[in-house]
């Protein structure tokens, strides 16, 4: 041993050791550097992270045991000393007035009587004595680190696989077979992990599709969790007459567990693909088909399936139209729209220019005929719900029934409307308001999507003849109209 008492800035450099006896020498070499001393801690205060010299040594103690810490060094320095060397022992900036029972210094030794998980770490021990009647000093440390308590059970576990797992295997696929196994900590570091086949281990297997590697997996106060894989390259039908059994072991004991295996369901995936395919191409077609026979479809769904609104109540007219007076709103109401719902596709229609008998309160007859029809039509032009005006009258008495639940209001748009020029009743009623937009001559044609969208929000007209019940209601309709304008 090469002692510096104490080391100076010109002690580094080469250092060779040689050892001889009678036929020949041995030399080792060892470079020393010299560091500079940290700074001293401010006065007042404590200096904690005492320098170390070397490498600390290691020390395990188990949780709630105890175990002796020897100061490194400090026999040495006895020796070499004119008197017994003083030894002081520091855990971080715990100093040994500051200790409790579970831990004593007796003399130049640490006494841990009670191992708790916080006493971990790095202790220091400084040695301060005198030689030849000069004053030295050296630190040195041990880590000590806690593991499990000595009376836990120590023999080996299987973690996975689990007694019920099983593994899914695929044919002509490769195949990876997963075994943990936990180890409890020892003092000696003799244990292991496999896989074996048939009884044999992989790496005594002739078949180089079988391998088996080995990994760490995490560590708890000294317990060790390792893992062993098995691979299986080009999985065969054959391969699941083996028989494969994981173990662990340690001076302890033994434990194996054997793997379950079971073949995967192989799905037909050309059969699949077609028929996902086939199903993704009709859906397509589907919804091309809907996209442009929407309307179409819609009208035959409620022409066989929805109720004949005159077979459920008592109102006489299908629809009021409520229009602009004197504009083109009114030409188009009077020359195409009433016409077409009327002569081509019988609906009963309200009109109250036309329908209103003379002598009587417009107020009143409007209310009248607004309640005894099904819908309220509104054909907004310029001024038409202005202050005053017949439409606003229309407009309000379908408002309240719309409120009241027994009218549906519908806006025709011969020519576009501004937001800015709707009035509040129309404000009120634009949530509920089902809207219909002329095109121009676009629109003429009985087959356009004008008059289709239209018809979708009038009441089911079935075609003549295909109910006898129809023919009943209609005579009771026209019989009702005709008592209502002899009145």
């Amino acid at each position: 041993m090469l002692c510096f008492q104490p080391a100076v800035a010109e002690d580094a450099g080469r250092y060779v050791c040689q050892l001889c006896h009678r036929s020949e020498c041995v030399k080792m070499a060892a470079r020393v550097s010299v560091l500079r001393r940290p700074r001293a801690a401010p006065e007042g205060g404590r200096e904690c992270d005492l320098p170390v010299a070397v490498a600390p040594a290691r020390a395990l103690i188990p949780l709630q045991g105890g175990d002796v810490l020897d100061c490194p060094d400090w026999r040495e320095a006895r020796q070499m000393a004119d008197a017994a060397p003083v030894v002081t022992w520091y855990h971080e900036c715990v100093e040994p007035s500051g200790w409790t029972s579970d831990r004593q210094q007796a003399g130049a030794r640490l006494e841990v009587h009670y191992m708790l998980d916080h006493y971990q770490g790095v202790y220091r021990c400084q040695v301060h004595y005198r030689r030849a009647g000069r004053a030295l000093h050296f630190t040195r440390g041990v880590n000590v680190t806690a593991v499990s308590p000595v009376f836990l059970p120590k023999e080996p576990s299987i973690l996975q696989p689990t007694a019920e797992h099983v593994f899914s295997v695929k044919l002509g696929s490769d195949v990876r077979l997963v075994c943990r196994g936990h180890f409890p900590y020892l003092d000696s570091a003799n244990w292991s992990i496999w896989w074996s086949v048939d009884g044999y281990a992989a790496d005594q297997l002739a078949d180089p599709r079988f391998s088996a590697s080995n990994r760490h997996v995490r560590s708890d106060h000294g317990d060790r969790i390792e893992e062993s894989a098995l691979l299986i390259r080009d999985f065969a039908s054959e391969d699941l007459g083996e028989t494969y059994d994981c173990s662990v072991r340690n001076r302890r004991g033994f434990q194996t567990r054997r793997a379950r295996l079971e073949e995967e369901a192989s799905a037909p995936s050309l059969e699949l693909a077609c028929g996902l395919a086939v199903t993704l191409a009709l859906s397509l077609a589907l919804l091309a088909l809907y996209r442009v026979f929407r309307l179409e479809l819609l009208l035959l769904y409620r022409s066989r399936f929805d109720t004949d609104e005159r077979h459920t109540d008592s109102k006489d007219f299908d629809v009021y139209i409520s229009y602009a007076r004197n504009s083109e709103e009114e030409k188009f109401v009077l020359g195409t729209l009433r016409r077409v719902l009327e002569n081509h596709l019988g609906y009963s229609v309200c009109i109250f220019d036309r329908d209103s008998l003379p002598g009587g309160t417009i107020t009143d007859e409007t209310l009248r005929f607004v309640a005894r029809s099904r819908r309220l039509a509104l054909v907004p032009g310029p001024g038409y719900a202005r202050q005053g005006s017949q439409g606003l009258l229309e407009l309000k008495a379908g408002v309240d029934g719309l409120a009241g639940g027994h009218l549906r209001l519908i806006l025709i748009q011969y020519e576009p409307v501004r937001r800015q020029e709707w009035v509040r009743e129309l404000r009120r009623a634009r949530v509920a308001l089902a809207t219909v937009r002329w095109r121009g001559d676009r629109s003429r044609e009985l087959t356009s999507r004008f008059w289709k969208k239209l018809r979708l929000e009038l009441p089911v007209r079935r075609p003549p003849g295909t109910d006898r019940d129809e023919e009943a209601g209609l005579m009771r309709t026209a019989n009702r109209r005709q008592s209502s304008l002899c009145v």
